[in-house]
Parts: C-alpha cells; sequence; structure tokens
C-alpha cells in the first residue's frame, strides 16, 4: 500500500472577510445568469482542492466533510485521476460508444464484472449519472421480466429525472411542483431503526415489507425491487442485519429483480467496495456513480448477464455514456482506491469519528443518534429523546457554526434534522481530529 500524498497544505486556513470580495463578486454575477432553483450549501467559490481541504478564490482553506457529496472519495486531484484525464484527453475527448467504440470502455466494464459481487456472468453499460443508471436498470428489468410494476422503500432517493423523482420518497424539493410522474412505482415500509414503533428486527421488518407488497400489488406483477442498502439523502438510514438478505431472497423465489442502488454507498464508503458486501447479499443489478471516477461524470448498471442482454440492440445508451476521458478516470481512481487501501482508511475514519461523537448521544438530549458505516456517517438531531422529535433548525445552525469555522458539512433526511459526514476517504487524522472538534463545539453551542 503506498502512502497518501497531498499537493495542497492540509489545514483550515480562514482570512479577515469571509466569504471574501471574489466570492461576493461571483455570487452576484451568478444570481443574473444561474436559476435561483440551483441551490449551493457553501456560499464561496472553490478555486482548489486536494485531499480533505477546499480552497477558495478568496484563499480560505476549508475541510471538506462532503466529497462533493460522496464523489471525490479520492481527493478532488488525485495525482492518478489527473494524469489519466490529461492523457486521454490529448488523443480523444469523444466518438461516442454507439458510433466508434474505444477499449477503455470495455476496461471499465470488465474491471467493475470482476469487482461486483457475484460470480456469475455479468454486463455493465456505462452512461452519466445516477439518475441515468436508475432509470436504465428500471428498463433493464422491466424488458427482461416483461413486467410493470417497481418497489421502492419510504424516505428513498433515487435522482431527479421523471421516473427517478417517482422512486424518490420526500417531496419537496425534489418532486414538488414537477409532476405528472412516472406510474408503476409502488412505496413499502423501510427499516428505519431509530424511527421503528418498537423494536424489529432486520428479517421482521423484510417480512412487513414483503406482505404489503403480496397483498397491495402482487408479486407477479413486480418487475424490481429498488432499494438503496444505505439510504442516502433519506438520513443514512442503515437497516438491521436481515432485512437486505430477506428481501433479495423473496425476489430470487418470485422472479423479481433485485436492485441495490450503490449510487452513493459504493467504491469504498462505507468500507466495502459495495455496502451490500456487509451481509454478503448478490444482487441482480446494482446501479453506481459518484465514487467511480474521482469527480468525472460517469455511472453504471451492471449485473446479471441474462438481464442486461435481455435489451434487443439500441435499447441502452446514450450519446455520451461511457465518455473515453470518464472511463480513464475510473480506471486511474480505482486503481488508486486499491493502491492507498480506501477501504481501510474508511474504516479508519469510522472508528475516528465515532470515538468522538458517540459519547454525545449518551450526554446530549439534541443527538438522537449517530449511526451509519465506514466514511457514510450521520447525527440525527432531536428536540429531545423521548419525543424523538426531529430538529431541522439544530442542523441548519450547526451547519452554519461550521462554515464560519472553516468546516464544510452537508444536512439531509426527510425531516432535514441529519448532519451528514461524507469526507474524502483521503483527509488525514490530524486535519479529520481539527474538524471534528469544530463540529462538536458547534453541537454544543448550539
Amino acid at each position: 500500500m503506498s502512502e497518501i500524498t497531498y499537493r495542497l497544505p492540509q489545514q483550515i486556513h480562514l482570512t479577515d472577510q469571509f466569504p471574501g470580495p471574489r466570492s461576493q463578486e461571483l455570487a452576484e454575477r451568478r444570481g443574473k445568469a444561474v436559476p435561483g432553483g440551483v441551490a449551493s450549501s457553501v456560499p464561496v467559490y472553490a478555486a482548489d482542492a486536494d485531499g480533505g481541504v477546499i480552497v477558495d478564490v478568496d484563499g480560505n482553506s476549508l475541510v471538506d466533510l462532503g466529497a462533493g457529496i460522496a464523489v471525490t472519495s479520492v481527493g478532488a486531484s488525485a495525482p492518478k485521476v489527473v494524469q489519466a484525464v490529461q492523457e486521454s484527453a490529448q488523443h480523444f475527448t469523444h466518438t461516442c460508444f454507439m458510433v466508434t467504440p474505444y477499449e477503455g470502455y470495455v476496461q471499465v466494464a470488465e474491471k467493475i464484472n470482476g469487482m461486483t459481487p457475484g460470480d456469475h456472468e455479468k454486463r455493465t453499460v456505462l452512461f452519466n449519472s445516477g439518475s441515468e443508471a436508475v432509470e436504465n436498470a428500471v428498463k433493464v428489468a422491466r424488458s427482461a421480466t416483461g413486467r410493470n410494476a417497481v418497489v421502492v422503500f419510504d424516505h428513498a432517493y433515487h435522482g431527479r429525472t421523471n421516473l427517478t423523482m417517482a422512486l424518490t420518497a420526500k417531496a419537496a424539493p425534489y418532486k414538488s411542483g414537477f409532476g405528472p410522474f412516472a406510474p408503476e412505482v409502488y412505496r413499502v415500509p423501510m427499516n428505519y431503526p431509530y424511527r421503528e414503533a418498537a423494536p424489529i428486527g432486520g428479517k421482521e421488518a423484510a417480512e412487513r415489507a414483503i406482505l404489503q407488497i403480496e397483498k397491495q400489488i402482487g408479486a407477479d406483477t413486480v418487475a424490481a425491487i429498488l432499494i438503496e442498502p444505505i439510504q442516502g439523502e433519506g438520513g443514512f438510514i442503515v437497516p438491521e442485519d436481515g432485512f437486505l438478505p430477506r428481501l433479495a431472497e423473496w425476489a430470487k423465489e418470485n422472479g423479481v429483480v433485485f436492485i441495490a442502488d450503490e449510487v452513493q454507498a459504493g467504491f469504498c464508503r462505507t468500507g466495502e467496495w459495495f455496502s451490500v458486501n456487509h451481509e454478503g447479499v448478490v444482487p441482480d443489478l446494482m446501479t453506481l456513480a459518484k465514487g467511480i471516477a474521482g469527480g468525472m461524470p460517469l455511472s453504471a448498471v451492471t449485473g446479471r448477464a441474462d438481464l442486461l442482454d435481455a435489451v434487443g440492440p439500441g435499447g441502452l445508451g446514450g450519446t455520451y455514456g461511457g465518455n473515453p476521458v470518464a472511463c480513464a478516470a475510473a480506471l486511474a481512481s480505482i486503481e488508486t482506491m486499491e493502491d492507498w487501501d480506501l477501504n481501510a482508511r474508511a474504516k479508519a475514519i469510522e472508528a475516528q469519528v465515532r470515538g468522538v461523537l458517540d459519547p454525545l448521544a449518551e450526554e446530549l438530549d439534541v443527538v438522537g443518534e449517530v449511526r451509519g458505516r465506514g466514511a457514510m456517517l450521520a447525527i440525527e438531531l432531536v428536540a429531545d429523546s423521548a419525543s424523538k422529535a426531529p430538529h431541522p433548525s439544530a442542523a441548519k445552525e450547526i451547519a452554519a457554526y461550521c462554515l464560519e469555522r472553516g468546516v464544510v458539512i452537508l444536512t439531509c433526511g426527510t425531516y432535514g434534522n441529519v448532519i451528514r459526514l461524507l469526507p474524502p476517504l483521503t483527509i488525514g487524522e490530524d486535519l479529520l481530529g481539527q474538524a471534528l472538534d469544530v463540529l462538536v463545539e458547534a453541537i454544543r453551542t448550539v
């Protein structure tokens, strides 16, 4: 294993004015050029990024605990990724794989086929975004089974296109005013351990969902069950052990395609290559994106060859899908994950974060739960531990407090009351420690 190296100083540095004049100028220009519907969490504009820091246009250096929403797991300028992008772009930036194919696409497909769970024959098709991957996974399932219904879960997030909005649970801001949505989408209960009315095991929670599927939809009409093994935008919800395996078992028994949406949780984020690996679940199809290519736009649907081959020629694809530069970045990003053993690094991040935050759940009433796996961790904030009433204003205030002190954190959750921690897996222990000190101070202050 090679040592992680950094190009930029890994430190917090704030100038006298924050946001600075260049960021304020860009914000004014943005207001005249970019619609307000495109929102940003942070009011400063990036100029450079490396390891665990983002440097803005005014010279402020911030700790990055968001990684572009789990995208820059290898850092935002990993040397091998940068070199691969430069070399690839020198030859050609695009030909369209559906017109003139190229080796990079095939190499990425081969790599993903070999590293995803299961020893069955696989195929992989490449796209641009997580939403695209999810849409195409549903297309494949419907084509292969001849059925229409798709089962999804409470608190789910799957994207912003029409079909993926239908698949997503949360109305505002993702769905409100954008309907009508695609039909034949059915929602069943998720296992949300912290908010279950009474303690329930994973297998029992799965049986609850299965009963609803069988009684309200009918197993013989279901093309696919689509689930995030760890829900992302919904609040980093980790179901109890046994939940995913029982759903996958039922799907197999009933000819239903089991799709694991690993867009946010995949590629070392949870301390395994894919989050289904924690329980040995082998999905029929997987959707991949975010951390796959070191920040370049790339996504994939991968899984059983018989399912993907069921779609006729021309039924899958897209002009930019599997762009050659993005493919080069993906191969370099995966190699970097291997070289730096970022699965082990994710586990070390979890140990460090939990060592600091777990005691707060015992001490402070506002900290309802600390949960997650690897470097995909969350703090659910509540008004008090007895009622567990969501406390979204606390999440906003904590995020603002941290930002003022040079730490970028993100919020999420169906109720907007969850702080999510998604640092680059390349963040150093000392820098992460500084950021956690700020976060703890913020929680205590709020």
